[in-house]
């Protein structure tokens, strides 16, 4: 996909992966709308962004969690600069431990904005999409949707539901012409980590930490860019994940095993 043209929106995009693929799709002649829940944080990049090539972002305070916004958020991006090119579903949270400690408003939202909020915004992009032969869906997820997320319940399983949604849309659709991408880092320099650095967090950051090296937004994006382009599926910014994949798959309940001792070598860190 060449990118130069193209209509691009990218939710969660006021800061962190999000901001850094607003940036890097900008910088290759899109158009970019610039959405988050944040709106104030979303002006300050498109305004970044149009300083540099006047009328070429907007900002759109969109919340994701409902499908009301996600359909807004379709409708206000056409709108404004007609079909959508391509749609990168980047915001997330990371909320919840374990099931016994998580409360339910915390599993709904988690549910919500990591894998509802996809699935929405599909539902308002197909029908346009199928009519006119292409489109491009990306979705963040994680390597905790290919792996598992010690500390975090909510997080495992909305970001394995993430993935698998990915992989159906490009199974149902992608003889139609709708392509598809999902994004899933490992450690990335973003508000999300630094706030699992808080004791009060739990274990999830240290463990992402431990793992392997902690890129910064821009390094993901730049990857991301080379996956558009290249049209595969799988946007692997640390390689070592497509390696515990390997793992994971080659011997399941040595995988298992060895998770559960990464789980106690980290507590017994902490």
């Amino acid at each position: 996909m060449d990118l130069n043209g193209k209509h691009v929106v990218v939710t969660g995009a006021a800061a962190g992966i999000g901001e850094a693929l607003a940036e890097r799709f900008h910088a290759e002649g899109a158009r970019v709308v610039v959405a988050d829940v944040q709106a104030e944080g979303a002006a300050v990049v498109a305004a970044r962004l149009n300083e540099r090539r006047p009328d070429s972002a907007i900002a759109v305070r969109a919340d994701v969690s409902t499908e009301h916004g996600n359909k807004t958020l379709v409708e206000t991006a056409e709108g404004r600069f007609g079909v959508i090119d391509l749609f990168f579903a980047n915001a997330g949270v990371g909320v919840g431990s374990d099931p016994l400690r998580t409360s339910e408003l915390e599993w709904q939202l988690a549910f919500d904005v990591n894998v509802h909020a996809h699935r929405w915004a599909a539902k308002y992009l197909l029908p346009g999409w199928l009519a006119r032969g292409e489109g491009y869906f990306c979705s963040t997820a994680s390597a905790a949707g290919l792996l598992s997320q010690i500390g975090s319940a909510p997080y495992s399983m909305t970001k394995h539901a993430a993935v698998a949604f990915a992989e159906w849309l490009s199974i149902t659709y992608g003889g139609s012409g709708v392509k598809v991408s999902c994004l899933c880092p490992q450690g990335v320099n973003t508000a999300l980590l630094r706030a699992g650095d808080d004791p009060a967090a739990g274990i999830s950051s240290s463990v992402v930490r431990a793992a392997g090296r902690v890129l910064e937004p821009a390094e993901v994006a730049e990857v991301a860019v080379a996956i558009i382009r290249s049209e595969t599926f799988l946007i692997l910014p640390h390689d070592e994940v497509l390696t515990f994949m390997r793992n994971k798959t080659a011997d399941y309940d040595r995988w298992l095993g060895g998770m559960r001792k990464l789980q106690a070598r980290m507590l017994g860190g902490a």
